[in-house]
């Protein structure tokens, strides 16, 4: 019977590891790599235990079993629990905070929020290797030249000794640290805000929180503006008028009988925005600004835009203080 269970054991073992053409494949990539300039000693430490895993290609694959809407997602993304964890959390960071936002200009409470939706304020930030991660799915070859470009930037990453190889850890298609950035991201945003001398965005809060806001710092973020609005909309509206490519000023929205959702006038302010509507004809409609688009460069996705700014607004309402 040991022997049996012995022989399933090495199987199950066996199976996690090989997958016919990876080592050849991973090997081509440490040629690569050392073509990029990458050192020796570097890819010798950074491959030293790669392996395949099947299951981030199953999870690249996999289709949701049903679809949600806004009014099924927003309440599992942004829970009571979570606003609450999100307010504590401010009132913790607060100085931090401030911090940030004097050098960075981005509010906390976006700060925070894209904190607690990204990894559960750090709780949940993925337990797969980046390099095994990278190289699994670049073999796998459905996107293999981003793949490729971000598993050469998580060894420059390695190169600096920001981390080390056995400490970068992330999600099956290599998101890293508290904030879940691609490792190309960690290189044009991250930031060493400890003054520690790496940017280390797995065990810094500092790191981390400073790193996500010069990412919207660096893509257009307006400190002076929120980042939309669920509205509602008058009987027999244009659907025409829906979209990001389309924006008005918040006048000229107001003419047309958009009000916000509890019904009362825009505000008067003179900025321009574009209508939204991420499900059907019957589901929720959002007035998107400036900020709403710097939101979708992080994740083009209007679900997780909405809930950023949605933790974002329960920050705020009532205020922690």
């Amino acid at each position: 019977m040991k022997k049996i269970i012995s022989a399933v054991l090495f199987s199950a073992a066996f199976s996690l590891h090989a997958e016919p053409g990876f080592d050849n494949y991973v090997e081509q990539l440490k040629v690569e790599a050392a073509e990029q300039g990458i050192s020796q000693q570097t890819i010798d430490a950074a491959f030293a235990n790669t392996q395949f895993y099947p299951r981030a290609v199953k999870a690249d694959k996999q289709q949701p079993e049903f679809k949600l809407t806004l009014d099924t997602y927003l309440p599992r993304a942004v829970p009571a629990w979570k606003v609450q964890q999100a307010r504590a959390l401010y009132k913790k960071h607060y100085p931090l905070l401030k911090e940030i936002e004097k050098k960075y200009q981005v509010q906390p409470r976006f700060v925070i929020a894209l904190w607690g939706v990204e990894s559960n304020f750090g709780k949940f930030t993925g337990n797969y290797n980046v390099v095994s991660a990278l190289s699994t799915m670049s073999f796998e070859g459905r996107r293999e030249a981003f793949f490729k470009k971000e598993l050469m930037n998580a060894l420059s990453i390695l190169e600096q000794q920001h981390i080390s190889p056995a400490e970068m850890k992330g999600s099956w298609a290599g998101a890293m640290g508290q904030v879940q950035f691609m490792p190309s991201s960690f290189l044009a945003y991250a930031q060493d805000f400890d003054g520690d001398g790496h940017r280390d965005i797995w065990n810094s809060t500092a790191d981390a929180l400073a790193s996500a806001a010069n990412y919207l710092a660096q893509s257009g973020w307006s400190n002076d503006l929120t980042w939309g609005r669920q509205v509602k909309l008058p009987d027999n509206f244009d659907a025409e008028l829906f979209g990001l490519s389309t924006s008005k000023p918040l006048s000229e929205w107001q003419a047309l009988g958009v009000r916000r959702y509890d019904g009362t006038d825009l505000p008067t302010r003179d900025i321009s925005a574009s209508l939204v509507q991420p499900d059907d004809a019957h589901g929720r409609v959002y007035l998107a600004y400036d900020n709403y688009r710097v939101l979708m460069k992080w994740n083009r996705s209007h679900y997780f835009v909405a809930a950023v700014g949605t933790l974002a607004d329960r920050i705020s309402y009532p205020p922690v203080f």
